[in-house]
């Protein structure tokens, strides 16, 4: 399938196609609910995608890195500023570094906006000093760049039924609702690595602060401060999925299914974690494979179905017939 994917995305070159199936790779090994929305996608898309998440994927990783010696942020911070450099000339003129050289030709093929990609690098570059936020104003001023810019690089790709403008809003706020879901999610592995996400200002209005957290992390118990806290951050979350839905018919039909997918699973980790009462100081709540896999089942039938109507919709009728030319691919054989 990544050979097909690359063909119908019209990349030829034998070092590019190996690029675009290093990212592939990234997102298929560590993006399990984005890997599996992506595959919804029309197969010339998916390699763009594949390159986003796989040059978002390797800075994250620098930032969260626990080789001896990154504690203190300086091999983190050499790493992400050789990185920097390897982004500019590769936006500049192509690299000949795998993840760059996709996401530089993936950039200049959907002209995407190389000032995303530099917010994005200034908020990864945050990480490494940055430890907390006093309110959800601060931190939605760091998640411009760490979350909205990746809903804003994706615009292109997905393509809009308005001008991209009007969509833009909605795209950013999705990729922040991920983001939050994340945080929520991932509270306990947060606070190991010395951060934490959940604004001050929430916790303190519910007698939480840092000391109290590590307290619950370290002895493996809960505190009604902190689960009313928890609760109110779901809460924050939810209204910006709220904020990001009307962007959902805003995008291209071919793309929809695979958007309403990561919706609908990023939305049913905040279900899970609810359900199992918030036990993100100690574990991850996980969405249970059969939900995944209905979620996937639902969106593929109205893939088909799209491509099914498309297949059958009659040619303009001042359409000239095609020229001859060897047997088409059957639509089954476009499928996933």
């Amino acid at each position: 399938m990544t050979e097909h994917e690359l063909d119908a995305a019209g990349i030829t070159d034998p070092v590019l196609r190996s690029a675009y199936r290093r990212c592939r790779a990234l997102n298929a090994a560590h993006g399990r609910t984005y890997f599996l929305a992506t595959r919804l996608l029309p197969a010339e898309r998916r390699p763009a995608v594949h390159a986003l998440y796989g040059f978002a994927r390797w800075a994250d990783d620098i930032v969260d890195s626990t080789d001896p010696g990154a504690e203190d942020g300086g091999l983190r911070g050499a790493r992400l500023a050789a990185l920097q450099s390897r982004l500019d000339e590769g936006l500049r003129h192509g690299s000949s570094e795998p993840v760059v050289a996709a996401l530089s030709d993936t950039a200049r093929r959907y002209a995407i906006d190389h000032g995303l990609f530099r917010d994005f690098m200034a908020a990864m570059q945050s990480d490494l000093v940055v430890t907390d936020y006093p309110t959800y104003a601060d931190l939605r001023r760091y998640m411009h760049g760490s979350a909205a810019v990746i809903g804003l690089q994706m615009l292109p790709v997905l393509g809009t039924v308005v001008p991209r403008e009007e969509a833009a809003p909605h795209a950013a706020a999705l990729g922040i609702a991920f983001q939050l879901t994340n945080f929520l999610r991932d509270v306990g592995e947060d606070l190991d690595r010395g951060r934490v996400y959940l604004p001050a200002d929430l916790l303190a209005g519910h007698g939480v602060d840092r000391e109290l957290l590590h307290w619950c992390r370290t002895q493996g118990r809960q505190d009604p401060r902190v689960l009313a806290a928890l609760r109110e951050f779901e809460a924050l979350t939810r209204g910006v999925y709220r904020e990001a839905r009307p962007g959902l018919a805003l995008l291209d039909p071919v793309s929809r299914p695979c958007i309403r997918t990561a919706y609908v699973l990023y939305g049913s980790i905040l279900d899970a974690v609810r359900r199992q009462d918030y036990p993100v100081l100690h574990r991850r709540a996980v969405v249970p494979r059969r939900r995944r896999a209905a979620v996937a089942a639902g969106a593929l039938a109205q893939v088909l179905k799209l491509r099914f109507h498309h297949r059958l919709r009659p040619a303009p009728v001042t359409a000239p017939p095609p020229p001859p030319a060897g047997r088409a691919r059957p639509m089954s054989e476009e499928v996933l």
